[in-house]
């Protein structure tokens, strides 16, 4: 059957439903929210006279969920303008636009009661062959199909988003036995594909993959902490960044979701896993049963682990709970050698050998963590899943592991940690000593470019599947690289294209940066179809190289900072009119020179979670790497016959001069940074480089033709610098812009309006090059700019002087 959603039916508007409901808005889908009708008016509809047959009334729970979901920050949808692809009704007026949808999806509470009669209104109306869903987190799949039709159960699986579903990649798939192969299939590929995610088929046992094993390590915290003797401050600095995990590590993660809710879950896994070799580990410590007692939930009732209060001063500070006293004290800063000697290690599977080594209190809890982690999900191999790898995409995914714990297990070596174990009365599972009889030494590894497991049915390697479309760097790390230095490296990614990736820290862009970017593109014109640039970092780039651009300013070289700035326009330059086409595949933050690089290509395939802006003037000085160029350019081309041009040059300006962000791929559009028509959107981010292969290989098979530097860009004078200078000094006057914050705009206005030329005259690229350099370099001389640098690269906050 050759299934395409054109429209999904979201069933519950609560904070997961009409986030589901948002993120398939996000790629293009029509949604139906559905809700239940209120049992009473609220005090402002008596007031306006309204009755509980008011349409207004009737779909005052959705509608007032919905907006309060759009209005939530961080923003459940790319672009505000994609709400409009949803409608909202109720239960009881609205019900039989079910059968209408490619898609049902439940999302109420968790009771099985609700869900069945739910269901049976379903059933009634739904088309056959429609897809049927539940979002459940906590009960059995099977449960929900009782008495259900032949057609109902043979549609219906378990689709469990994890919360934020825009920004966290989890989908797990849960079928039942009934449930038609096909479909499953046609979803674990439309879940990947369309909806951006990590698609994990999960058996239907409690808690499915990543909660069980998830909560587990949480469980386990809440117990070694006590043995070991550690804080709640302590912990988090031990399981977070470092650990390759999220920056809420444990108590924070708790914080943010409800410690009511992680009870529930290890609750439900104690009750209803009595053969599991860890459960008296899910038992409740006391200490959370007496904060669930106080109400002293997370996020949603005010504190928890942490609380935000005002010191004496008035400032906000930050109080962490003592698990001894259950009082909270002020936070302080853990220090331990441990983790002093693994934070400056940049590559993470060498943090996390250095982490475990420790002699210390901090390395001994880390070891026992892994240890008992590692005991408990090579126990649960066959039980939740059949295949490892899908363990760790689902802790990949889902509660954002760089490594899962069958990689972490591989990076400090399975053969040294098993008889480590063993001495410490950890048990593993018959399946992993097998393994390592047989000369099996890890649980993955690349074969012909492909990310291998270990099947423990077949005890043989095979190809993780639902990875054949992308194109993953780390599968081509095993091959020589085609250049490389300290700061990059070039691959050949196959069919004439390279890859160029960069490996600095936060990505940023110095001189070994722009010598790759610069070899790369040499070695491409000799023998290649062409570039792309991507890479596998958390962020694509935070921009130019701060640090240097700050030390040669206070030593006052301006011969060097010139021929530095000049070297980056031109490498931009370079990017632009090479003579094989370049395609940058952004993601994450891609910011002040990731974002100029990015308007430099022949092409951009976004991630859409990709935040680009030009921030310069946070740190005291405007695009110099031909980022303003870009703006102005790109704004001349607007133009056109009887056109009033200056509002078109002030939202350009806007832009640049209040640091604009986008919050996603497809905002960059609004702010120009992204082309339309030219430029595309990729909502998975696996994807990027494969499609901005393919887009080498169609412009260059299109017949490439190097493009010729542009002189006629239309700059518009000394009148529309008037009018750009005027409002600065409105904005400074009103308070909303310091004085240096109006020297720099006024520095932007000069050279966005080609200088204070007598009327509007066309200009080359290189002039605008020379103007934004020159008030890059006069910006340098100014003791406040350079006061921001230093803020930003000591604190890593902007400062407003």
């Amino acid at each position: 059957m050759n299934r395409k959603i054109k429209k999904v039916a979201i069933l519950g508007s609560g904070i997961m439903g009409s986030r589901i409901a948002c993120h398939f808005a996000n790629i293009g889908v029509q949604v139906v929210l559905l809700d239940i009708v209120p049992r009473e008016l609220s005090d402002k509809e008596k007031a306006a006279g309204l009755t509980m047959e008011s349409p207004h009334v009737r779909n005052r729970i959705v509608n007032e969920a919905l907006q309060s979901t759009l209005k939530s920050n961080p923003s459940p949808i790319y672009n505000k303008k994609f709400a409009t692809k949803i409608t909202t009704g109720n239960f009881d007026d609205d019900f039989e636009k079910v059968s209408d949808v490619d898609w049902i999806m439940e999302v109420v509470i968790e009771n099985l009661d609700i869900k069945k009669q739910i269901f049976e209104k379903v059933d009634k109306l739904r088309k056959k062959g429609t897809i049927i869903s539940s979002n459940t987190s906590s009960i059995p799949i099977h449960q929900m199909i009782e008495g259900r039709s032949e057609d109902f159960v043979k549609h219906f699986l378990g689709t469990h988003f994890f919360n934020p579903p825009r920004y966290l990649r989890l989908l797990e798939i849960i079928p039942t036995e009934h449930t038609d192969k096909g479909l499953v299939d046609f979803l674990m590929d439309y879940g990947s594909r369309q909806l951006g995610k990590v698609t994990v088929e999960c058996k239907d046992t409690t808690a499915f993959i990543a909660n069980r094993i998830g909560v587990f390590g949480i469980m386990a915290i809440f117990h070694l902490m006590k043995e070991v003797g550690l804080t709640v401050e302590e912990v988090d600095a031990l399981t977070g960044p470092v650990l390759g995990r999220p920056k809420s590590a444990t108590f924070r993660t708790c914080d943010l979701v409800g410690i009511d809710t992680l009870v529930k879950v290890a609750d439900i896994v104690r009750e209803n896993r009595p053969n599991d070799e860890a459960r008296e580990l899910f038992k409740i410590p006391d200490f959370v049963n007496t904060m669930v007692e106080k109400k002293w939930l997370g996020d949603k009732t005010g504190q928890g682990f942490y609380k935000k209060v005002k010191n004496e001063e008035g400032k906000s500070e930050i109080l962490a709970l003592d698990l001894d006293t259950l009082e909270y004290k002020p936070k302080t800063r853990p220090k331990f050698a441990t983790l002093d000697a693994a934070k400056p290690i940049e590559n993470l599977h060498d943090r996390v050998r250095a982490l475990n080594k420790g002699k210390d209190k901090a390395g001994e809890f880390l070891r026992k963590l892994s240890y008992r982690v590692f005991s408990y999900v090579s126990h649960r191999i066959p039980e939740i899943a059949d295949e490892l790898y899908k363990v760790d995409d689902a802790l990949n995914a889902g509660f954002g592991w760089e490594l899962g714990p069958f990689e972490t297990w591989d990076v400090l070596g399975i053969e040294k940690v098993v008889p480590e174990m063993e001495k410490e009365g950890y048990s593993i599972a018959p399946w992993v000593k097998d393994m390592l009889s047989k000369n099996v030494k890890s649980f993955y590894k690349v074969h012909n470019g492909k990310r291998q497991y270990y099947d423990i049915n077949k005890g043989e390697y095979l190809d993780i599947p639902g990875k054949e479309h992308f194109i993953l760097l780390d599968n081509f790390r095993p091959n020589k690289p085609v250049w490389q230095n300290s700061g990059v490296t070039l691959h050949d990614i196959g069919d004439g294209v390279l890859n160029l990736e960069f490996h600095t820290k936060m990505n940023s862009i110095g001189s070994e940066v722009l010598e790759g970017i610069n070899k790369s593109i040499e070695i491409a014109e000799n023998g290649y179809k062409g570039l792309v640039i991507a890479n596998e970092g958390q962020n694509f780039s935070a921009g130019a190289n701060i640090g240097m651009i700050f030390m040669l300013a206070v030593e006052q070289e301006y011969d060097e900072l010139d021929f530095a700035i000049r070297y980056f326009q031109n490498t931009m330059m370079r990017v632009r009119y090479s003579s094989v086409p370049v395609v940058v595949a952004p993601h994450g933050l891609t910011l002040g020179g990731g974002c100029e690089m990015s308007m430099h290509a022949d092409k951009v395939v976004a991630s859409a979670e990709t935040y680009i802006g030009l921030v310069e003037v946070g740190v005291g000085v405007i695009p110099a790497g031909g980022g303003t160029k870009e703006f102005v350019l790109r704004t001349s081309d607007k133009f056109y016959n009887g056109d009033v041009q200056l509002p078109r040059l002030q939202e350009s300006f806007i832009n640049i001069a209040t640091a604009k962000v986008a919050t996603s791929a497809h905002e960059a559009y609004d702010l120009g940074i992204l082309r339309e028509g030219l430029d595309m959107v990729v909502v998975n981010q696996d994807n990027r480089i494969a499609e901005a292969k393919k887009a080498v290989i169609q412009l260059s098979e299109e017949g490439y033709t190097q493009p010729v530097q542009r002189d006629d860009i239309l700059v518009l004078g000394r009148t529309a610098l008037g009018s750009l200078t005027a409002g600065v000094y409105s904005f400074k006057l009103g308070q909303y812009a310091t004085a240096h914050d109006s020297l720099i705009a006024q520095k932007l206005a000069y050279a966005m309006c080609g200088g204070d030329l007598s009327e509007p005259t066309k200009v080359t690229e290189q002039y605008l090059l020379d103007l934004e350099r020159q008030a890059f370099l006069s910006l340098l001389g100014e003791k406040k700019t350079l006061e921001r640098m230093q803020s930003i690269l000591q604190t890593g906050k902007p400062l407003r002087n």
